[in-house]
């Protein structure tokens, strides 16, 4: 066995009813041969008569080859190796409790492999004194390591293995020793924190802000104050001038819940700002979170403005300006203001 091969869990097989997450391999007239992703790869077979509660027209409607499907266990023969696994008898709660384990358990093993390769250590005797011990006292070695994120020692110091030594006079004595060496425990802890310190996500609202009365300009930068003004340290609000009258409002946050709050009721507050003047707030798309690609695509659609705007002569007719319904903002010094 190579130092990357390993079960993810100490059992060898799963059990009777367990629901297993499988990659499809191949598909024969008996039914669809699958490997045990969680089990290192071990050989189960969906039966044609498991794929599908309803009469089957087509195998390859249900089940295509490299799919990966929540399987439920039928039939364990240990001996002989055979696993027989059903397709249809998975219900929704089923797969979403395996999608949510596997996930876990994917990243747990993605952790541990890599420290084995980058230690050359052995990946199964690693699992057996770090991973499983904590799967066993944790419920899952993931509950674990988010704890080692911030705390490794009250985690990591209480695992443990034995070894034999030869004493002097020729007899062997067990001893135990930590689990792994401090060399092996500063990588994994390392690894842990890379893969699973939180990650701020970023909540984002689009919006229409439009004024025409006097002053229009300057009753729409006080609203966009009051919006700034409904972040907080933890989630601050930061709003954007992307295209009159066009704005976007953002917040980072480690609580979804939190920074989606924070940017309705920044919305709200500058809905009554600007309403005072007779201004029309008109939310285009709600707040959400956002990809790294989404700020992308806004930073690349802000850019060609800016080189649009560049090219067009700075002398504008009453009409035009009209139409975009205020002048140009300085959003980021709240400054450069062209009055219309």
């Amino acid at each position: 066995m190579t130092v990357t091969d390993c079960r993810m869990y100490e059992a060898k097989y799963p059990e009777v009813d367990d629901v297993v997450m499988v990659q499809v391999k191949n598909i024969a007239e008996m039914g669809a041969y699958v490997a045990l992703l969680e089990y290192n790869n071990i050989e189960g077979m969906i039966l044609l008569s498991e794929l599908s509660r309803r009469r089957i027209r087509s195998i390859s409607s249900l089940i295509k080859v490299g799919r990966q499907e929540p399987v439920m266990v039928l039939r364990v023969d240990r001996d002989k190796g055979y696993i027989d696994l059903s397709k249809r008898r998975v219900s929704e709660e089923d797969v979403a409790g395996c999608d949510e384990r596997y996930n876990k358990s994917k990243l747990v093993h993605s952790i541990m492999r890599h420290v084995a390769e980058t230690m050359e250590a052995d990946l199964e005797d690693l699992y057996a004194h770090v991973a499983w011990p904590l799967y066993r006292k944790y419920g899952h070695a993931f509950e674990a390591f988010k704890l080692i994120v911030t705390d490794p020692d009250s985690v990591l110091n209480t695992l443990t293995k034995e070894v034999k030594e030869t004493k002097e006079d020729g007899t062997e004595a067990t001893k135990t020793v930590p689990a792994m060496s401090e060399e092996v425990k500063d990588a994994l802890v390392k690894n842990i924190r890379r893969r699973m310190t939180p990650q701020p996500l970023k909540i984002r609202a689009d919006i229409e802000l439009k004024c025409f009365q006097f002053d229009g300009v300057l009753h729409i930068m006080e609203a966009m104050r009051k919006a700034e003004g409904e972040g907080t340290e933890e989630c601050p609000v930061k709003i954007k001038l992307v295209a009159p009258p066009l704005y976007v409002l953002t917040t980072q946050t480690l609580d979804k819940d939190l920074g989606i709050s924070v940017l309705e009721n920044a919305i709200k507050a500058c809905t009554k700002e600007i309403e005072k003047h007779k201004g029309k707030l008109t939310v285009k798309e709600a707040p959400r979170a956002v990809s790294e690609r989404d700020d992308r695509l806004l930073a690349e659609t802000m850019r060609k403005l800016d080189e649009a705007n560049a090219e067009v002569d700075g002398d504008r007719d009453s009409e035009d300006e009209e139409e975009m319904g205020m002048g140009e903002v300085d959003v980021e010094g709240g400054a450069g203001i062209q009055e219309q």
